[in-house]
């Protein structure tokens, strides 16, 4: 015939390992390393897509610059044509001067301007190639990041469906145990994590302090009725007997 009150030190035991189990299912699903993979995976791409960005951006600069040079110097040509027409008619040797410098000023402005556009249309173009070498990478990248999502998904899964299992079996645990042991117990949980340890040898689980001998003995005595009593080190719920 089963002991009751061994039946529930045994229950006690059952329900610490359950919520030792769920403390490390909650640990492993926040530190899981597929967390990590997945940081990197997202952080590569958000680094891709922020040069993708500066890169867009740079080019669609370089193409307001070089269309206002070319406007520029479409219009500083019209002046160009107009002047060197009327350099021609111009006969007194002062005004023919002034035309000749204002003619060399805008020559030398359409000389940088052509200068300056070239230039632009240089670093367009490198910058063009490197955004079509960024978006070849780009599927690999998005992929990376999915797969990763995917992984981690399936794994809290997993977890999740552990604890749930967990949490069904300590509904049990907790049945027919009294009222202020659970409640002694819920409120230690906090505190101590390991609430319920086993007295091996001399020794406590929970603290690893060994017990004296006159404590072994009064532990003993009290743990008669309930197969458990508290550690005298450490205040935890000391279990000497479950069956």
């Amino acid at each position: 015939m089963t002991d009751p009150t061994s039946s529930l030190a045994a229950q006690l035991v059952e329900l610490q390992r359950i919520d030792t189990l769920v403390d490390q299912l909650r640990v492993q699903r926040e530190r899981t390393p597929l967390r990590a993979t997945l940081a990197e995976e997202t952080q590569k791409l958000g680094s891709w897509e922020r040069r993708q960005s500066s890169v867009e951006n740079r080019v669609a600069a370089l193409e307001a610059e070089i269309e206002d040079d070319e406007k520029r110097g479409a219009e500083i040509a019209t002046h160009l044509e107009r002047l060197n027409r009327q350099l021609k008619t111009v006969i007194a040797p002062r005004e023919a001067e002034a035309l000749m410098h204002e003619i060399t000023t805008l020559t030398e402005q359409r000389d940088e301007l052509d200068i300056r556009e070239l230039e632009a249309m240089e670093e367009e173009s490198t910058l063009e190639s490197e955004l079509a070498t960024n978006l070849a990478e780009e599927p690999a990248l998005r992929a990376g990041v999915a797969v990763a999502t995917d992984a981690l998904a399936v794994g809290v899964a997993d977890i999740d469906r552990q604890l749930e299992t967990l949490k069904d079996e300590r509904v049990d645990a907790v049945t027919g145990l009294p009222a202020d042991v659970i409640t002694r117990y819920d409120r230690a949980r906090p505190q101590l994590g390991i609430v319920v340890s086993r007295l091996e040898g001399k020794q406590c689980t929970g603290c690893h302090l060994d017990l004296s001998a006159a404590e072994i003995d009064s532990a003993r005595m009290d743990a008669a009725e309930t197969g458990f009593t508290d550690c005298p080190q450490c205040g935890r719920i000391l279990v000497l007997r479950t069956d």
